[in-house]
């Protein structure tokens, strides 16, 4: 007798899981199908609040019920009468009343069909008596829903036609297809597209070797591994998780319009976002036109490539980009030979519609290939991995690309002969105009000072004293979305900025605790006149600020602007400073290993907000102990947003003005004024460390040797000693393998360079999970030592002012 697998999941006192062995088995509404190690399990349910069944697969474990695939989602069934068979000839059918309501197709007639829920979550039909264990008759993966899990295809087979693509629900109680898909086009060279009804909607770029060209942050990591297969036979991305304690699906939403990447949380038992597409507005389908170019840092965001104009000024002017941009200088066909190339870097590579592919040629022959037809209008490697291989030539109008800060492509664009003199021109014109402006700047700057320093010196032969002019809050801009307060009631609350309420001091200025006249208790930071900071800024930062709502960020409830008078009103944190418990010997018994470990994922999940999940996006460059507040609970708070800065989606920014703190700047901003989300990550590890061994790093000393404290963790680390470093009161707390993955994971956030460390998410997880992690690659300042630090970062002009200014990045 043909046989059929099936658990059946029983309300009994004891699990029964029971494999049955006869054809036309039923499974009804009430029993389960449930993969064999455990992961996943198929059954009836209904989704949201709708009362209609349908036959689904979701996570056997995960007590939220998350459904990953639906057999019947345009065909629901109305009560639980729903039953489902494996019939004669291979085919699962779900019928109603004998009414098929769903059913698979094989083509070929197994000897003895058997039907199976594999662990990857995969629902298959195979013939048992086939040795190939892999040579499905049918597979739910082919025929994906909403969700792509790992080992999923996503793609084309060319041997069948079948096109494996996802379409979003309509709504969370209604599986039915969407009107949002996600799907691979063959074109020469594959693109893919989310398209809402038949309008394309965001597009991925063509896979470049290492990833798809809309994608720079997708890098290789210790937690997913990334392939593209494109041969005679398929043309397909996949995705797989390098440690199978990971749990990761990737969901098309309707409602959102977005793909989300989610990772689930054990401890918290939530899931998690991971990644998200769209990224932004620069990844709006064709949003500049033909030849323009979007610059998310850009104002406005789209331009026009070099050697291009607005096609339509007027509309270019009052952001209408969509008729896009037209050539400066004309192509002629019969002068193709005299045309040239402008190489475009960092870019999103166009729509591939019109494009063909030679994956066998070089750069030159590609160029040459491309200058012989007068159609070609760009070329480019289509593959960037090692030295670059491979033909990719645009022919027509390009369009839908963007400019990257880094992570992006090279794109060779066709240019004329005499658009190429002109440009070459404008360059030398522009350089003279530079040179002229800045001599002239230079000369009228100069006469300002002299003339400044002339009355100041007027001013004190006098004997004069400045003037001090009054305002209230009744003249600053009613668009700060901040609760004001004034004066009297900040000196009331804080007995008129008593020395006995005084909690903390900055380069800022004193911070003062006080109490409202609702009981509620504030602190006052109160601006120092030296701050540096004028009424714009302040206003600027207040309004930035305000928008900040996370529960691992200190909240801002208001402000003061009174006269010369600046104040920043903030919850009180009962429990002070972070470095007050830790490098306290007394206070850090306090402090056991669960509430450390839960004071380090705080943290972390307050930076994944400032570096994702807010509006914003923030780089704090000032992340230390003493910056950390603990509320009455213990739960940690980023403070002081002082030297936070707002970036776009550059990987990497360029300053002048090096601030922040020694002993957790990262090594590429000290030495370079280059920083990014991953400077907030080394000193995220530097503070891991801190936590863990309840050492300061800033002025560490051991009598051993001569290493900071990184130096001396990597150092305990290579000789296999690791546990030397924790804090002796945390010795005996029973979780020295969880105390030395966190030692693990810090290593690997405190790495020399910026891009082998690891993102703020990716490193969540790493905590929250028991994977396999990377080995760590030396630390940054290995060698150096506490005092050598202090004399290098002096010579950086160091400034750990606080001085509050949030300013909006310029790319590099």
């Amino acid at each position: 007798m043909d046989t059929f697998r099936i658990v059946l999941v029983l309300c009994l006192e004891v699990f029964l899981a029971v494999f049955c062995v006869v054809q036309s088995q039923l499974i009804t509404d009430g029993m389960t199908l449930v993969s064999e190690g455990g992961t996943f399990e198929l059954g009836f349910f209904s989704p949201g609040s709708s009362k209609k069944r349908y036959l689904g697969v979701w996570y056997k474990n995960i007590p939220i019920q998350t459904v990953v695939w639906v057999a019947n989602r345009n065909n629901p069934i109305n009560d639980s009468s729903g039953i489902l068979t494996l019939n004669s000839t291979g085919n699962l059918v779900l019928s109603q009343n004998d009414t098929v309501v769903w059913s698979t197709t094989s083509l070929t007639k197994p000897e003895s069909p058997e039907a199976l829920l594999l662990d990857s979550g995969n629902l298959v039909v195979r013939d048992k008596k086939d040795p190939n264990p892999e040579a499905f008759l049918w597979q739910g993966f082919d025929y994906p829903g909403d969700t792509f899990l790992p080992g999923m295809k996503f793609g084309w087979d060319l041997r069948t036609g079948l096109n494996r693509h996802m379409r979003a629900w309509k709504s969370p109680d209604d599986p039915a297809t969407g009107d949002f898909s996600w799907g691979m086009v063959l074109y020469d060279y594959p693109d893919a597209y989310m398209m809402w009804g038949d309008q394309r909607f965001y597009r991925a770029g063509p896979w470049n070797g290492l990833r798809p060209t809309g994608s720079p942050q997708l890098k290789e990591n210790p937690l997913f591994h990334f392939e593209f297969v494109q041969n005679k036979d398929e043309v397909y991305f996949m995705y797989s998780l390098k440690n199978k304690s990971v749990i990761s699906r990737q969901v098309l939403n309707q409602t959102i319009k977005a793909r989300q990447r989610f990772v689930w949380l054990e401890d918290d038992q939530v899931w998690r976002v991971y990644a998200s597409v769209p990224l932004d507005l620069c990844d709006s389908y064709d949003l500049c036109g033909a030849y323009g170019i979007c610059d998310i840092s850009g104002s406005p965001v789209c331009q026009c490539l070099e050697g291009f104009k607005p096609q339509s000024p007027e509309a270019w002017e009052s952001m209408d980009w969509s008729k896009g941009c037209v050539r400066k200088k004309p192509l002629r066909c019969e002068d193709k030979l005299k045309d040239g190339f402008v190489k475009f870097g960092g870019l999103k590579l166009p729509d591939t519609e019109h494009s063909w592919l030679n994956e066998s040629m070089n750069l030159q022959q590609c160029r040459e290939k491309c200058l012989n037809n007068c159609s070609c209008m760009a070329y480019t490697n289509s593959n960037i991995s090692g030295e670059g291989s491979g033909c990719a030539l645009w022919f027509g109008d390009l369009i839908d690309m963007r400019q990257f800060s880094a992570g992006g492509q090279d794109l060779y664009v066709r240019l004329s002969a005499s658009e190429l003199e002109a440009g070459v021109n404008r360059k030398k014109v522009g350089i003279l105009v530079a040179l002229i402006v800045t001599v002239f700047i230079v000369t009228f700057t100069a006469a300002l000072i002299l003339g400044w320093l002339y009355t100041q010196k007027g001013s004190k032969r006098k004997g004069d004293h400045s003037i001090r002019v009054d305002r209230d809050e009744s003249q600053v801009d009613d668009d700060m979305d901040l609760p004001f307060f004034d004066l009297l009631s900040i000196a009331a609350a804080t007995c008129n900025f008593s020395t006995d309420k005084k909690i903390g001091e900055g380069g800022f200025g004193p911070v003062y605790k006080g109490k409202l006249k609702d009981e509620i208790e504030i602190a006052v930071k109160r601006l120092s006149a030296n701050s540096g900071q004028g009424i714009n800024e302040f206003k600027n930062e207040v309004k930035l600020i305000a928008k900040l709502q996370h529960r691992n960020l200190v909240r801002l409830l208001g402000c003061c602007l009174q006269g010369e008078e600046k104040m920043l009103v903030y919850e009180y944190m009962p429990n002070g400073s972070l470095d007050s418990f830790i490098f306290d010997e007394n206070n850090g018994k306090l402090l056991d290993w669960s509430k450390r470990f839960q004071i380090i994922l705080g943290i972390a999940k307050g930076l994944i907000y400032l570096h994702q999940d807010s509006r914003l996006r923030i780089i704090h460059r000032d992340l230390k102990a003493s910056n950390i507040l603990l509320d009455k609970e213990m739960n940690p708070k980023i403070s002081d947003f002082g030297m936070a800065r707002i970036f776009g989606d550059q990987n990497e920014v360029n300053t002048k003005r090096i601030v922040g703190t020694y002993g957790y700047m990262a090594p590429e901003y000290a030495t370079d004024g280059l920083f990014s989300v991953k400077s907030d990550v080394f000193s995220f590890g530097v503070l891991v460390l801190e936590i863990i061994s309840g050492r300061r790093s800033r002025g560490y000393y051991n009598p051993n040797h001569s290493h900071n404290l990184i130096g001396h963790a990597w150092k305990l680390w290579k000789e296999g000693k690791p546990e030397e470093l924790i804090d002796s009161s945390l010795q005996d707390s029973g979780s020295l393998s969880q105390i030395l993955h966190c030692v693990h994971v810090s290593l690997l956030c405190v790495q020399q360079h910026a891009e082998d460390r690891p993102g703020m998410s990716c490193a969540l997880l790493m905590f929250l999970s028991e994977i396999e992690l990377p080995d760590p690659k030396q630390p940054g300042y290995f060698g150096i030592t506490s005092a050598q630090a202090y004399s290098f970062a002096g010579k950086q002009e160091l400034s750990s002012t606080n001085e509050i200014t949030i300013t909006l990045l310029e790319p590099r």
